[in-house]
């Protein structure tokens, strides 16, 4: 056995010492003066504000999330409400013709389901948007059809053309309108070339 550790240690290179630039002398080495460590205080700092910024960051985005969600909830059947609307216009249409017999059982039937339709809209957040003739035309809430020459000033609404709805303060559908334009001069008024 002894011979055998001989032999290995014969055959073994011998050790060199190593350069001063090796990695194994660097805690050796001393540090430049302008590559000092930060002091801990700072470095708690740095940190302490970075966790606090990210849990604001957290916080907001929990909120965003929570509003997008009851944004959800509250405007989910938006196109549902959109394609039962020209059924309630056909509705309506029916019930003024059946206003002409008001003793009838049919318009006394039509009658319970409006106000049927009428307590479903309500609870569903629709609302109509009130129009009528006379007023200025408002680009926020009605939808311009067409425009006649008339004696009232121009953007007057003349017609109400089809009913108007939001859904919860948000624009559902726009009122129809027909709108007043400036009147045409006649062509004897018109200047001669």
């Amino acid at each position: 056995m002894r011979e055998k550790k001989q032999e290995e240690a014969e055959n073994r290179e011998p050790v060199t010492e190593c350069e001063p630039e090796c990695p194994c002398h660097e805690a050796e080495q001393p540090q430049d003066a302008g590559e000092t460590e930060p002091a801990p205080e700072d470095e708690l700092a740095k940190w302490r504000e970075l966790a606090m910024r990210t849990a604001a960051e957290y916080d907001n985005y929990r909120k965003r999330c929570v509003k997008d969600r009851e944004d959800f909830a509250k405007y989910a059947n938006r196109s549902l409400l959109e394609e039962l609307l020209p059924v309630i216009d056909n509705f309506e249409m029916g019930m003024q013709m059946a206003e002409k017999e008001q003793g009838s059982m049919i318009y006394i039937g039509m009658k319970m389901v409006q106000k049927q339709l009428a307590d479903f809209l309500d609870a569903q957040g629709v609302e109509a948007i009130p129009a009528e003739p006379g007023q200025m035309f408002d680009h926020n809430i009605h939808e311009a059809i067409m425009s006649e020459p008339s004696d009232q000033p121009e953007g007057t609404v003349l017609r109400i053309l089809r009913r108007g709805y939001n859904l919860r303060g948000r624009l559902l559908r726009p009122v129809n309108v027909v709108t007043a334009a400036t009147a045409e001069q006649p062509a004897e008024d018109a200047p001669q070339a």
